[in-house]
């Protein structure tokens, strides 16, 4: 099977897939050293191929990501040379006739005004270079050429042009998914700051005057507040990582409490359960405080200090299995389930609910639609918030910590 065709293959992945499979259904088990027919066993390397050539290229279109995967590229196609380009230069060549550098530039220009791809001779003095005819494949994001995936034979081949679309098409889905994941992570980043800037005006007015009052009454207690406020601040506006412990979570919620409760005193009580088991769980950074300061402001705040009322708020994590179980509940003055869906729905603004909206929709980015917010409440009835978290979850991490399938 030669490498142009084992480069074909690309173009309908999933028959060939489902061939190989059912080939091995009829036939019996086989070891991966005895593959059965040659198209069996060029599907088989094919689909290997590609799977080694993916994982750079979901990190986008750079120098480094076109070096890790244009060798495994140029063997799907089974050519002299390929090279990776982006919209100006080109990133890596590997194989002969570099001194083609220059005019395949001059056809990716060309390319980028028309979208189209193009297959031409290449013009060399150098006898003895097997690079003769080249195949420019753009590789194309949004309807945006981003690049190009250029293969060089000797010799005109129809093949090879299909085989050179066909695979230019594979790495563009690739350097898709690479955009959306950073799409998400900008959108989650925009999420974190807007999530800090709706804690920070409010809270830290509060916090600090309340350590004010206490530093010519107590100083002690003023300094012991100001650590507190602190490692808090600390936490909340860190730059590095979307994703921490539960137990770094919890133990900033801790901070956030103390400080909250040298303001409100004994009209405060707090419960919490939490089983040893699920603190090492990963979770999104600032996922579960929003959720404790919206059961103040609704379990205590709402409630009013001249009617002196008083709030309870519980905070349970325990263990089911392949998922971490987080819930919030207050006895304080609830919502209008209406209100809410409007809320979560993004029509009322993060002062309808603070951060419930943002945190619903992280854990939804992050895990899945089933995984977001529940929330139980009516108008009197207080509320309860109850999170899902997945254990172990493919990329979901923390510093020195991966979490694996």
């Amino acid at each position: 099977m030669s490498g142009f065709l084992a480069g074909l293959c690309v173009a309908v992945l999933p028959l060939l897939a489902a061939g190989f499979w059912l080939g091995r259904r009829t036939a019996g088990p086989q070891s991966l050293g005895d593959l059965g027919t040659p198209v069996e066993h060029a599907t088989f390397q094919t689909l290997h191929t590609a799977s080694l050539a993916a994982p750079p290229l979901r990190a986008g279109l750079t120098e480094e990501t076109a070096g890790r995967s244009a060798k495994r590229l140029r063997s799907l196609l089974g050519t002299d040379a390929l090279c990776l380009t982006d919209r100006t230069r080109v990133l890596v060549w590997d194989g002969v006739g570099a001194h083609h550098r220059a005019e395949i530039l001059e056809r990716l220009a060309a390319a980028r005004e028309t979208g189209r791809g193009d297959a031409f001779a290449l013009s060399c003095d150098t006898p003895d270079c097997p690079a003769r005819w080249a195949v420019l494949a753009p590789l194309t994001v949004d309807d945006r050429v981003h690049g190009a995936l250029v293969a060089c034979a000797p010799r005109e081949s129809a093949v090879l042009v299909r085989a050179a679309g066909e695979v230019a098409r594979w790495v563009s889905v690739q350097l898709e998914l690479a955009d959306l994941d950073q799409s998400r992570t900008r959108l989650i980043e925009a999420e974190i700051r807007a999530l800090r800037a709706q804690i920070s005006p409010h809270f830290i007015f509060n916090s600090l005057a309340v350590i004010a009052s206490f530093v010519r009454t107590d100083p002690e207690r003023a300094r012991e507040l100001l650590l507190e406020f602190a490692d808090f601040t600390r936490y909340s506006f860190r730059r590095h990582g979307d994703f921490t412990t539960l137990a770094d979570e919890l133990h900033a919620i801790d901070h956030y409490l103390a400080l909250v409760r040298a303001r409100f005193g004994d009209r405060l009580s707090v419960t919490l359960q939490i089983a040893p088991e699920v603190l090492p769980v990963a979770l999104p950074f600032l996922c579960l405080q929003p959720l404790v300061e919206n059961a103040v402001k609704h379990g205590l705040e709402g409630k009013g200090a001249s009617a002196g009322g008083r709030s309870r708020i519980s905070i349970t994590a325990r263990d089911t299995g392949a998922e971490a179980l987080v819930v919030i509940e207050d006895d304080g003055v609830g919502m209008d389930p209406a209100l809410l869906r409007r809320i979560l729905s993004g029509e009322v603004g993060p002062s309808g609910g603070i951060g419930l909206s943002n945190v619903d929709d992280r854990l939804r980015q992050v895990y899945g639609d089933e995984y977001g917010l529940v929330i139980e409440t009516a108008v009197g009835a207080g509320m309860k918030i109850t999170a899902r978290l997945p254990k172990y979850q493919p990329g979901v991490h923390t510093a020195g910590r991966v979490t694996k399938e």
